[in-house]
Parts: C-alpha cells; sequence; structure tokens
C-alpha cells in the first residue's frame, strides 16, 4: 500500500491555525503570514488519521488528503 498524500493550497488558506492544532507533526503555521506550512507530504501511519482530521476541519478547503488506493489483495 502507499501512502496518502497530503498537499496544501497556502493561496486559499486562512490562517486559522485549524491545522497546526489539529496535526502539529504534519503541519504548521508561518511565522509572516500565518498560513498553512505542510511538513510532511506523506505523513506516517501514526500522524494519518490526525492529518485526515486537519483536513476535515479546516474552514477554507486548503488541505487534500488523498488516500491510497488498496487493490483489494
Amino acid at each position: 500500500m502507499s501512502a496518502a498524500q497530503v498537499s496544501v493550497d497556502r493561496g486559499r488558506c486562512i490562517s486559522a491555525g485549524m491545522c497546526a492544532l489539529t496535526a502539529p507533526e504534519v503541519f504548521d503555521q508561518d511565522e509572516d503570514d500565518g498560513r498553512v506550512l505542510l511538513l510532511q507530504t506523506e505523513p506516517t501511519a501514526a500522524h494519518r488519521a490526525a492529518a485526515r482530521m486537519a483536513a476535515g476541519v479546516c474552514p477554507s478547503g486548503a488541505i487534500t488528503l488523498a488516500e491510497p488506493v488498496s487493490d483489494g489483495s
């Protein structure tokens, strides 16, 4: 199984900080403008649930999490 892929759209980010609060191992905030900084493009299994939750609570929808697709084997 491949890893989950996280991407962010900094232009869409409104600096709410929910991502950094929810998954600090995966996201941070830029000290200058407060927008999201992506620390892990492929979060470990231990951090994947938090990254998924951060994507869900992001008020601007700036975070995308592409989950691995199981081939059913």
